[in-house]
C-alpha cells in the first residue's frame, strides 16, 4: 500500500509523455507534409552513407541524380553523407530541386550541402512515410542494413499492395547479384514469396537506362496520383 500512490504517479506521468509524444508525431508529419506539398513528381534514391566522392557506387548516383534532374525529376535522399549526397548533388547539379530528408542520429548522419529542401526528421517511421508518400521511382545504390530496410519495405508495401506500383531499381549489379540469387533459390525454392514477385524490382548498371526505364514505366500510366493512389498511401 504504502507504494501504490508512488506507482500511481508514474503511470500518469507516463501516459502524460505518451499523450505529448504522439502529438509531436503529428507535428513532424504536418510539417513534413506541408514541405514537400510541391515536389512531385520525384524519385527516391537510397545507399550507403559511407562511400566518398570518387567512388564509383558515388559518382554512378549522381549521374543518376543529374540526368533524373535534368529530366523533370525532384531527387529526395535521406539527406546525409555518401549516396545521399551523392544523389543530391546531381539533382542540385540539374534543373529540379533536390531534396534531403533528414534524420537526427547520435553518430554518422551529417546533412550534406546540396540540398534545395530539406527537413529533419526524429523518428525514422515518419521519414520513411515521406519517402514512399511522394516517390514515383526508387532507385536503390549499394548500402547497409539502412538501405535494404527502406529497399525491403519499400517491396513490401507494392506486394501487399499498400502502396501503388512504382519502378524498384537496383543499380550496380556485381553488389546485388548475391542477394537475388539468395532470393531466387532461397525465398522461392522454399516458397516464401510467389516468383511474380521477383517482377516487382529490376536491375540497371547505366545512369541513362534508369532513367529510361521510369519513363517506360509511365509510358501508359500518369505522374499524378489518383483517388486510389492517395487512399492507398493514405493507409500505409
Amino acid at each position: 500500500m504504502e507504494n501504490y500512490i508512488p506507482n500511481q504517479h508514474q503511470e500518469l506521468l507516463q501516459k502524460s509523455e505518451d499523450s505529448w509524444r504522439i502529438f509531436r508525431i503529428m507535428a513532424e508529419f504536418a510539417e513534413a507534409l506541408e514541405t514537400l506539398k510541391n515536389i512531385t513528381p520525384a524519385v527516391s534514391i537510397f545507399g550507403s552513407a559511407r562511400v566518398k566522392p570518387g567512388n564509383p557506387y558515388y559518382e554512378t548516383a549522381r549521374d543518376t541524380a543529374y540526368l533524373l534532374s535534368k529530366a523533370g525529376f525532384s531527387v529526395i535522399t535521406g539527406g546525409g553523407p555518401g549516396i545521399m549526397e551523392a544523389g543530391n548533388r546531381g539533382a542540385f547539379e540539374g534543373d529540379s530541386p533536390s531534396i534531403g530528408l533528414n534524420i537526427k542520429l547520435p553518430f554518422e548522419q551529417i546533412s550534406n550541402q546540396y540540398q534545395n529542401i530539406s527537413y529533419d526528421f526524429n523518428h525514422f517511421f515518419s521519414r520513411k512515410y515521406m519517402f514512399v508518400r511522394f516517390a514515383m521511382a526508387y532507385v536503390v545504390m549499394p548500402g547497409g542494413f539502412g538501405t535494404l530496410d527502406e529497399l525491403l519495405e519499400a517491396l513490401t508495401l507494392i506486394q501487399t499492395r499498400k502502396s501503388r506500383k512504382i519502378p524498384v531499381i537496383l543499380m550496380a549489379s556485381e553488389f546485388w547479384q548475391g542477394l537475388i540469387d539468395w532470393i531466387k533459390t532461397k525465398l522461392i525454392k522454399e516458397k516464401m514469396i510467389s516468383k511474380e514477385d521477383v517482377d516487382l524490382f529490376q536491375i540497371i548498371d547505366e545512369p541513362q537506362q534508369t532513367v529510361e526505364a521510369v519513363f517506360k514505366f509511365y509510358d501508359d500510366r500518369s505522374f499524378s496520383f489518383n483517388a486510389e493512389d492517395l487512399n492507398q498511401l493514405y493507409n500505409l
